[in-house]
């Protein structure tokens, strides 16, 4: 049975903030995570409606806001694992669950021009340039749509040495902000929200997917947890060095004979993190052991893999 409470994210939530909001109990931003304020005003619903006051949607809350008999499961535990790995990852790379997370755009903070999508794909490495002219080339009456008046601008964009497309890409957005400037900013999302553009990036990432499973395999491991920590390194910080398998082999000797899968994936977590640039260890180690734990504070979210993700200790795939 589905609940939503302080640190669920996702379109469900967004659907509870929404109805909140039209009853006047909320006053937030339509984010999609159960923040204090999204608790705060489901207190004052289910004090009006006489509920028990706990601050959590179950069914008795839900029934009262959506006249539905059962609580609506989050739609991404529908999703192939691989699409439920990249949202995870895109999540912690964009500050936004999902799906606004495929949407998360960003300005020339980092010298790339402009970062767009899950896994930040930019212009400065040449990445995304490719990952828009598909979607252009599969999908172009839906692009024309979303773009309208400025697709012509947008299509030139794309043909352009990548020297003009940064230079471009430095004109549409807030120097200051390092923010794309309307309208591109709410076309890029727009396009980023589209269904078929997320099952696009969730093809463009089908490789590191690939390498997170083999890498899995690699060190025994069999469940889609241990997959999607796999995928995070892979995307954040490239591969395991040799060295650091040998410190991981070494310390998974040393575990009791009754341990689990999580004591060896929080092993893996610790040790890929303090491989890292000593400035950055700690806020790795928080990332990598939020998966491997299964829950976990990163950048002020809170996830919870299970209940957020369906990313389980339950079998991916048999070894």
């Amino acid at each position: 049975m589905a609940l939503y409470r302080r640190g669920s994210m996702g379109e469900e939530v967004k659907r509870i903030q929404r109805r909140l909001q039209e009853q006047d109990h909320y006053r937030g931003a339509i984010d999609g995570i159960y923040g204090g304020g999204t608790e705060s005003a489901v207190r004052a619903f289910q004090r009006a409606q006489q509920l028990a006051v706990d601050g959590i949607v179950g069914p008795n809350t839900w029934g009262e806001l959506f006249d539905e008999e059962e609580v609506a499961p989050p739609a991404i535990l529908g999703e192939t694992l691989s699409y439920r790995c990249l949202a995870l990852t895109g999540s912690f790379e964009t500050g936004k669950p999902p799906p606004d997370c495929f949407a998360g755009v960003a300005g020339d903070f980092d010298g790339q021009g402009i970062s767009f999508g899950a896994l930040q794909w930019n212009f400065g490495q040449g990445s995304l340039q490719p990952l828009l002219q598909t979607m252009d080339n599969q999908y172009p009456d839906l692009v024309h749509d979303i773009f309208a008046g400025r697709y012509s601008e947008f299509q030139e964009v794309l043909e352009a040495p990548r020297e003009q497309q940064m230079a471009w890409g430095r004109s549409v957005q807030d120097q200051n902000r390092y923010v794309l400037r309307e309208p591109w900013r709410g076309l890029f999302k727009t396009l980023g929200r589209c269904g078929e553009f997320q099952e696009l990036q969730v093809e463009t990432a089908d490789r590191l997917y690939k390498e997170a499973t083999d890498l899995a395999r690699e060190y025994e491991f069999e469940s889609e947890r241990a997959v999607a920590l796999m995928f995070d390194i892979k995307v954040q910080n490239g591969s395991i060095y040799p060295y650091v398998k040998q410190q991981i082999m070494r310390d998974f000797e040393q575990l009791p004979e009754d341990a689990g899968e999580e004591d060896r994936l929080s092993i893996v977590a610790n040790r890929r993190s303090e491989a890292c640039n000593p400035r950055w260890i700690e806020d790795v180690r928080r990332r990598k052991l939020a998966i491997a734990r299964g829950q976990g504070t990163v950048h002020g979210m809170h996830y919870n893999l299970s209940e957020d993700y369906g990313i389980r200790l339950a079998a991916a795939f048999i070894s």
